[in-house]
């Protein structure tokens, strides 16, 4: 049996999100994330949860955090300028280790920017926007089904690993619509975030579970415990001893970074005997797949391949495809974001081009075809 509909990008992640079993979202309507708060509002009341619209972007990444500490599943939208308003709290949330879902459908920028134009320009802030350093969960889909999947996911990733994840969505893609078979996406598992097992006498909040991350008790069921952004120890409380900061900060970190092989993902096509690659993610892939059939039925060796996890960066999978493949060409909607870190995963084992476009307009396939041509001549 199948329920196949049609939808946007935009409603599919409210609906994984549901799945997953957020019964909590906060926020501040913003273009062109809105239609994802317009349908938590009309959804969440049917499973018994709540919806409030918050004064600004900074109040309702709070109000996450806050009822995700009482053992809610929670969620959050924006875009552009109300993603960097949230950085400080996203900063907090990682410090605090509260898990929590951000999606940013990405638009036009500086500033106020292109509204309602696309863009992919919060690759970097994705991951370095709140200060001091952690691990980074940062996943990005490019179909309308894969809105409602990677939305479930990363609320299945934030309640394991206990921190921020975000959904880096954008205009194109939340704003697209396609049939989406919610019938079989809803066979996807859902994690639940483990509770303590010891008496509130024996509970040690920050004291890390074997992936590294702690066990938080929901508020009000009788465990009491210190939530502060500042450094602390497993007690909870602050701490400026050097060895219990390297112990607490480097946790942060390696929670994510020792458990990539569970977190990082992405997706290759025509790499087998392929001499090239073009590498995109989120909307533009749509237009690279093409380009890259259209490349393929002219003669040439092109592959396709695509960052699902842009954060952990699938940099394993892209270096096991050299020495075979010879050059590497980016595309995005951005000054060349991806492109500094495929710079980085490549080190001089390939060449590395790219067609970078920030005018508020999508990329067609045909300007990948013939900016890898002039890049491959």
């Amino acid at each position: 049996m199948s329920d196949i509909r049609l939808m946007q990008g935009n409603e599919a992640c409210a609906l994984g999100a549901l799945h997953a079993g957020v019964r909590f979202y906060a926020g501040y309507p913003i273009t062109p994330s809105t239609e994802i708060a317009e349908i938590m509002a009309e959804e969440l009341p049917k499973y018994g949860g709540k919806f409030i619209q918050m004064e600004d972007e900074i109040a309702g990444m709070a109000a996450i955090i806050g009822a995700s500490l009482t053992g809610e599943k929670v969620l959050t939208a924006t875009s552009g300028p109300g993603f960097s308003l949230k950085q400080e709290n996203i900063g907090y949330a990682a410090m605090a280790e509260v898990p929590c879902v951000i999606v940013n459908v990405q638009r036009g920028g500086p500033s106020t920017g292109l509204p309602t134009s696309p863009a992919q320009g919060e690759i970097y802030q994705s991951k370095y926007g709140s200060h001091g350093d952690r691990g980074a969960i940062v996943l990005t889909p490019s179909s309308v089904t894969e809105c409602f999947r990677l939305a479930a996911r990363a609320v299945n990733l934030a309640e394991k690993y206990m921190t921020p994840v975000i959904l880096l969505t954008d205009e194109i893609i939340g704003h697209m619509r396609e049939a989406i078979d919610l019938e079989q996406e809803r066979k996807a598992a859902i994690y639940d975030r483990k509770k303590p097992v010891c008496s509130p006498s024996e509970y040690v909040p920050y004291a890390p579970d074997e992936n590294g991350a702690p066990i938080l008790a929901p508020f009000g069921t009788g465990y009491r415990y210190h939530v502060t952004g500042l450094t602390h120890d497993q007690s909870g409380f602050s701490t400026m001893v050097p060895e219990k900061v390297s112990e607490t900060c480097w946790r942060l970190v390696n929670k994510i970074e020792d458990h990539k092989a569970d977190i990082v993902d992405w997706e290759q096509i025509h790499t087998e005997d392929a001499e090239s690659v073009i590498l995109a993610y989120g909307g533009v892939a749509r237009a690279a797949w093409e380009a890259v059939e259209m490349l393929r039925a002219a003669g040439e060796k092109v592959g396709l391949f695509r960052p699902i996890s842009v954060w952990p960066f699938p940099e394993e999978a892209l270096t096991a495809l050299f020495p075979q493949v010879k050059s590497v060409f980016v595309t995005e909607l951005n000054a060349g974001q991806m492109a500094a870190e495929v710079q980085r995963v490549v080190g001089g084992k390939a060449k590395v081009d790219g067609l970078f476009v920030i005018d508020g307009e999508i990329m067609t396939p045909q300007e990948i075809v013939d900016a890898w041509k002039g890049a491959n001549k």
